[in-house]
């Protein structure tokens, strides 16, 4: 598709752009003394409908209305639906995990659900109680009955987790490839290698074998999943020196002990997201093409997390600094 068919949506993203948070209202928040505080200062952004009394203990629904509202909105004007999903499949695979956990246990966990702006949990529940719809993708009900055929053998809960995961990363490449755009190819690849080091990382301090590892390590990335697989009986140390090694060692530089020579698992996630955020820069100066739209999706996730990790601050009374560290990057931070 021509990039021009976005030269009508593009300027509606520049608008929605502004109604960021600013780098002054993250420093209002931070330096805010309690969840009142806050409340304030959210009263004056695009949070502010949702400003009632007890709004702290409703952020995660207020996250998932927000989230379903913007994404609702944004597969009406979107010339490429795939864009969009490329970010709300990430809502969709956790909704088939927590729902396809409520069908195989018996429980209710619909207050788990996120809205994704596209499939319903009416929708997501039938496809998982028959094994049929008409409104999910090929991609998405292959994954349900992957898991559905599994529990015909098996009972264990975390195999819905493993499988729905790494279908997650196959079908976000299948989206990238089909969207043919070299920007969002690249995004997407680093974000499938990312996930692969952190999932190796945490595998080998649990001991994991060879074929577990397999089965959750992705092979869409650039980095071949044999690769990985080398490294299940050897240390951290060792795999960490082989990361160093790969195109994302100077990115990984930061957070490698001196003293121990291993991955930070704990930094990782912030660097990850950080690194990814980087990638969007070239979209501030771009009129045309998918590449705005989601930088601006990447910049609403980045959002939610900051709004997140502030908010639990708060409760917690975590000093600012530390927090500080702890947020995603920003156009301000």
């Amino acid at each position: 598709m021509k990039e021009t068919v976005y030269n009508q949506i593009n300027p509606l993203i520049r608008l929605k752009e502004t109604e960021l948070l600013s780098t002054a209202q993250y420093e209002q928040m931070l330096n805010a003394n309690n969840t009142n505080e806050l409340k304030e200062i959210l009263k004056n952004t695009v949070y502010g409908t949702y400003m009632m009394s007890d709004f702290a203990e409703q952020f995660e629904y207020i996250y998932s209305k927000e989230k379903g509202k913007l994404y609702e909105w944004l597969y009406k004007m979107a010339p490429e639906p795939e864009v969009i999903t490329i970010y709300t499949s990430r809502m969709t695979f956790h909704n088939l995990k927590v729902l396809t956990k409520a069908e195989l246990t018996g429980k209710n966990l619909d207050h788990l659900f996120i809205d994704d702006g596209r499939y319903s949990i009416e929708t997501l529940k039938s496809a998982i109680r028959t094994g049929i719809s008409t409104e999910l993708p090929e991609a998405l009900m292959n994954a349900v009955l992957e898991v559905l055929d599994y529990f015909q053998e098996s009972s264990t809960l975390q195999a819905i987790d493993i499988i729905y995961d790494r279908n997650f990363l196959t079908f976000q490449k299948q989206l990238a490839e089909k969207l043919n755009n070299q920007d969002i190819l690249t995004e997407v690849t680093a974000f499938i290698d990312l996930t692969n080091i952190s999932t190796m990382a945490r595998g080998i301090i649990q001991g994991q074998h060879e074929n577990f590892l397999s089965t959750v390590l992705s092979s869409s990335g650039s980095i071949a999943k044999g690769r990985f697989l080398d490294y299940t009986e050897q240390t951290l140390a060792s795999f960490t020196d082989f990361v160093s090694n790969t195109t994302y060692g100077g990115l990984l530089s930061s957070i490698i002990s001196t003293e121990t020579k291993e991955l930070d698992l704990v930094a990782f996630e912030k660097v990850k997201d950080d690194y990814l955020t980087s990638l969007y820069d070239k979209a501030k100066i771009m009129a045309f093409g998918p590449l705005p739209l989601l930088a601006f999706l990447n910049a609403k996730e980045v959002e939610w997390k900051n709004l997140r990790l502030i908010l639990v601050s708060k409760r917690s009374n975590f000093p600012v600094e530390v927090v500080r560290e702890r947020m995603r990057m920003t156009d301000g931070i």
